[in-house]
């Protein structure tokens, strides 16, 4: 897929199905009292801001990733598909509001933990290496640079924020303590053998998965599933392995697959003559902005599954 085959869709506005909540990129309604149905729109957010202009098939994209993984990644863990289509579950006239940008899916306890592995020293956790030497509690050799290859991927997680505000980072044992010993260590173990099984995927195709999060859920059985989204753009940092060893050395971020094109030129952006603070309204995004960053997008989906 070269090109989105519908119109950007920023918001939804499905009226057969009760909306649940708003996502910064998700629109989620329910269906029945055991099933969710997920639809990824075009927005964008930087800096936990939602930008005003939807980039035109990135929830397309993101969706078409998420299933390539779930396909690849199902042996390790349960996911949270229940395999039918949505567009059974919304009137004919919706059905281009979900069609290939959606996922009907099993209505879950979630685990208010993010399960964040990094197998790269990159974003804050090259911020925390500078200052401690370790990330989120896990201590680190000296002498490490910024996207340096970690010795072995670590589990860093995050306690899932309220709507509007930023995760924050926390220790194993504090989830331990939110959740209990055998949860915790259940949910960090399946992460670094989801990540690491991605990782070498990815880098067969020319891709460095620097880092990424999971989310996990409990069924009514107390069966533990993978849920939300899984390895896109969104929610990974993705590098091409080209560029990396020139960033590398001269202590660069790597070119990225994901919104970082967008944070960079925000980082410049001025209003009313002064940086942005970082607070919404976001300053409007310019056409060459949304069409480089929506071709990363796409780009990354060629790359992963050609």
């Amino acid at each position: 897929m070269t090109q989105p085959s519908t119109p950007a869709l920023h918001t939804s506005a499905l009226t057969s199905l009760p909306l649940l909540a708003r996502g910064k990129v998700r629109d989620n309604y329910a269906v029945g009292d055991d099933r969710i149905l997920m639809v990824a729109s075009d927005r964008l957010s930087a800096f936990d801001v939602i930008m005003g202009e939807p980039i035109p098939g990135k929830g397309e994209l993101l969706t078409q990733m998420a299933l390539f993984w779930f396909g690849k990644l199902g042996h390790i863990c349960p996911n949270h598909l229940t395999g039918e289509a949505p567009e059974s579950v919304v009137s004919p006239a919706e059905v281009p509001q979900v069609r290939g940008r959606s996922m009907l899916v099993q209505r879950l306890k979630p685990i208010l933990v993010e399960a964040v592995v990094r197998g790269y020293l990159a974003g804050s956790g090259w911020k925390e290496y500078q200052a401690s030497q370790s990330v989120c509690g896990v201590p680190l050799p000296p002498g490490l640079t910024n996207a340096a290859k970690l010795p072995a991927p670590i589990y860093t997680p995050a306690a899932k924020a309220e709507a509007g505000d930023h995760d924050e980072n926390i220790t194993f044992e504090r989830t331990v303590e939110m959740i209990g010993l055998d949860l915790a260590t259940r949910i960090r173990d399946i992460s670094i053998r989801l990540y690491q099984e991605a990782a070498d995927i990815a880098l067969a195709k020319g891709m460095i998965i620097a880092d990424t999060k999971f989310e996990f859920g409990l069924a009514p059985d107390g069966t533990l599933v993978l849920m939300d989204e899984v390895l896109t753009p969104d929610s990974s940092r993705y590098w091409p392995v080209e560029g990396y060893a020139d960033a590398l050395a001269k202590g660069e971020n790597p070119p990225s697959y994901d919104k970082q094109f967008v944070r960079d030129w925000l980082e410049q952006a001025k209003v009313n003559g002064k940086p942005w603070d970082k607070t919404a309204p976001a300053p409007r995004l310019p056409q060459d902005v949304i069409e480089k960053t929506a071709a990363k997008y796409r780009e990354a989906l060629e790359r992963l599954t050609a």
